[in-house]
């Protein structure tokens, strides 16, 4: 599978370890966040995650800030992207098997890190349900 990853400032720590995971199993990934603390603006780093999905470079996106809101407000302006805010591995399973999300948003002040890469691992392996939920999700974009 091909993942496209960005963060600001609040999150190097937790793509690093999400990055390590995901590349043990054998994932390529794309990395477009910091690898430092010093602040930065988080849509220069969840545009181009929005991009790769939207064009279907990858297969999913992860896009960490502090609270996971900004980012993901910033990743959702693009057409094609289903991104979700997510701080539990249900909440996750629920936004693939619901909203055949695409993207999903980490808030790094908010979750641990060993949280967030079991996020993403339901994420990642977690299938959309369609049937009554693709009526819905046909209905999201603009």
């Amino acid at each position: 599978m091909k993942i496209s990853i960005g963060n600001d400032h609040a999150g190097p720590d937790y793509k690093k370890a999400i990055v390590a995971h995901l590349e043990q199993k054998g994932h390529t990934v794309i990395n477009h966040g910091t690898d430092t603390f010093d602040s930065v603006d988080y849509p220069d780093f969840g545009h181009p995650v929005a991009q790769d999905v939207a064009q279907k470079k990858v297969d999913f996106g992860i896009v960490i800030c502090g609270s996971g809101n900004g980012i993901n407000m910033t990743v959702n302006k693009h057409a094609e992207v289903r991104a979700a805010l997510c701080w539990t591995k249900e909440i996750a399973a629920l936004a693939r098997q619901h909203n055949n999300a695409n993207i999903i948003s980490i808030p790094a002040r908010f979750t641990a890190i060993a949280q967030a890469v079991e996020m993403v691992d339901t994420f990642l392996t977690t299938e959309f349900e369609g049937g009554r939920h693709a009526q819905r999700v046909s209905k999201i974009s603009c």
